[in-house]
């Protein structure tokens, strides 16, 4: 488990070749393009290594309530032209649909009028016509009008007012805005709604009619993303004077087989190691067994090119806090049966396999954390059994499982600037972190030591030289010039801020505890609802205390369950990747083909 070694590589050859060398690299699925270009000003020709077009066809027709029966082969399928058509009918239907409802809305608003037919412009000497609902209430405002006006007709509710003149009132005329009529009447436009209506069905029947093709279109996506790959690689490469140049970055472990491609194709090739003004994306080589781990490191920041890979420490203190939030080994066998059931679905696929062994590691931690709590749905075991004797702590001894909580949090630290030292090791700054290592250290022995004691006194001595050593080697600022010292110093107090964070960061680990206190407690409540329910109402209340032991139980599985991936991922991203991965990286993408689904 590792971040892989890259090489920047120049590729160059022929333009009149180009279609025919990016299709063989893509083949190799081995680079992550560069761009050696800008990209077009017009944002529509820009392309995307992702077939947004497809996918946006396939949503639409798989949104379709009913659908036709699907389409298992046909020689013919041509993925383009359904995609095509599928948009430009998501494209008129949605045209349609807002025509639709602005009839409908024009309607509902003239509907009142009647049907209303204009004379000619010219029999009105350049006057129009401008209609009012106006409340009954608000009559007697027609009486500051000083256009011409009429009230054409009353119902309990409306006056129905005309005003006359040139140009349209202002705003503030009558105390209500002017109905919107337009120029049809109201049969007219019940007739255009009819007829739009229709038309949504017509286009709705060619919706279902095409997705009859959603099988087909589903496993041919790889094909289009194929397609969409090219036309986006297609934008990185330059082209010049008859020669097209390709750049991107390779793993050390594929460059032989990219130089086999090079010499058959009788193409240059330029091999050059990351310069210091270079960003490599970040690649992490795992096993097939810890891609769980990868997706856990990817998830929320990329480790930055030439850090460390944290796929296993991930793995290993999620499961960890995920335990210490569940707190019960009663929830935690639920868990794993429900493993158990789909062990073998899971292990069709290799992604599916890692997630198994994820699940696996999270229930065991799980169980032999619940086991030392002594938790069991909430009930203790009787001491003198087995799992009463090794029933080691007591979460109601908050004194202990707090200092559990924080030593737990100040030991993850420790590891994160741990490893951010190991990276740093042949820079000045790597003692910047181990700084902060002592600081931890000594603020550990001052806190169970006390200040009076030799173990208190060796405290302030960590505490204060690691703190010096946050100061002085934290900032890796160059010096030329005397005011550069200056700067440096400035730096150095800015890091020392950090110790207030880190203080706040190891207390946030407290949430181990209250959360696990806070599940238990829930669960011990259930129970003791249940009791008394049954003791309560005999014949009945037995049925009572099951029900309510089933749906309390599983709804504090649930909380727990969201619990403790929410916060054990809070605790790794947060505290543990702000000291041992302060910096961010991007993804290694690969300009590879998919392959077509069977």
């Amino acid at each position: 488990m590792t971040i892989a070694r890259l090489k920047k590589v120049t590729i160059c050859g022929l333009a009149t070749e180009k279609g025919e060398l990016l299709a063989e690299l893509q083949a190799l699925g081995c680079l992550h393009l560069l761009p050696l270009r800008p990209a077009p000003k017009e944002v529509e020709k820009v392309a995307t290594p992702r077939a947004e077009a497809a996918y946006n066809a396939l949503r639409f027709l798989t949104s379709m309530p009913q659908k036709r029966r699907q389409i298992r082969s046909d020689p013919g399928f041509d993925v383009d032209a359904l995609v095509k058509d599928a948009l430009g009918l998501k494209e008129k239907l949605r045209e349609v649909q807002d025509r639709r409802d602005f009839l409908a809305h024009r309607i509902a608003e003239i509907e009142p009028w009647d049907d209303i037919f204009f004379p000619p412009e010219d029999s009105l000497a350049g006057y129009r016509l401008w209609f009012y609902l106006l409340p009954l209430g608000k009559l007697k405002s027609l009486q500051d009008v000083d256009l011409p006006w009429q009230v054409v007709r009353r119902d309990n509710r409306f006056a129905f007012v005309v005003v006359i003149a040139r140009e349209e009132p202002a705003a503030d005329l009558l105390p209500v805005p002017r109905v919107h009529t337009g120029a049809l009447p109201v049969s007219e436009l019940r007739a255009q709604l009819e007829n739009t209506e229709i038309e949504i069905e017509d286009l709705t029947a060619q919706r279902l009619a095409l997705t009859r093709y959603i099988y087909l279109l589903s496993v041919n996506l790889a094909e289009a993303e194929n397609r969409a790959s090219l036309n986006f690689a297609d934008q990185q490469t330059r082209d010049e004077e008859g020669i097209v140049a390709v750049q991107g970055w390779v793993p050390v472990g594929a460059l032989g087989a990219l130089q086999q491609v090079v010499e058959r194709w009788r193409l240059a090739l330029l091999v050059e190691e990351p310069g210091p003004d270079d960003e490599p994306p970040t690649l992490l080589e795992e096993a097939p067994e810890m891609e769980s781990g990868r997706d856990l490191a990817m998830f929320y920041q990329v480790p930055r090119y030439g850090s460390w890979d944290p796929s296993l420490m991930l793995v290993v203190s999620f499961a960890v806090f995920f335990a210490m939030i569940l707190s019960d080994a009663g929830y935690a066998a639920v868990l794993l049966g429900g493993l158990l059931i789909c062990w073998r679905r899971l292990g069709k696929t290799a992604k599916g396999r890692s997630y198994r062994l994820l699940g696996l590691v999270i229930g065991g931690a799980s169980i032999l954390w619940g086991v030392l709590v002594g938790s069991y749905f909430g009930v203790e075991p009787a001491a003198d059994s087995l799992p009463g004797r090794l029933h080691l702590l007591n979460l109601n001894d908050f004194d202990t499982m707090m200092s559990i909580s924080i030593f737990v949090g100040i030991g993850h630290l420790v590891i994160a600037n741990a490893m951010n030292a190991y990276v740093l090791r042949r820079r000045p700054a790597a003692l910047g972190s181990i700084g902060w290592i002592v600081t931890l250290l000594g603020g550990t022995l001052l806190w169970r030591a006390g200040g009076d004691t030799l173990y208190g006194q060796a405290g302030y001595f960590l505490l204060g030289g690691g703190l010096l050593l946050s100061f002085l080697f934290t900032s890796e600022r160059a010096v030329r010039r005397p005011s550069d010292y200056l700067w440096r110093a400035l730096d150095g107090l800015k890091a020392l801020t950090g110790a207030l964070g880190m203080f706040g960061d190891v207390l946030s680990y407290m949430r181990l505890f209250a959360l696990g206190l806070a599940a238990a407690s829930l669960a011990l409540t259930f129970n003791n609802l249940a009791a008394d329910i049954r003791d309560a109402v005999p014949g009945l209340g037995l049925f009572l205390a099951i029900l309510i032991l089933l749906v309390g139980h599983l709804l504090n599985l649930g909380l727990s369950i969201m619990s403790g991936v929410v916060h054990s991922l809070r605790l790794n991203f947060i505290e543990f990747y702000k000291w041992g991965l302060p910096a961010e990286g991007t993804a290694f993408r690969k300009f590879a083909r998919k392959e077509v689904q069977p």
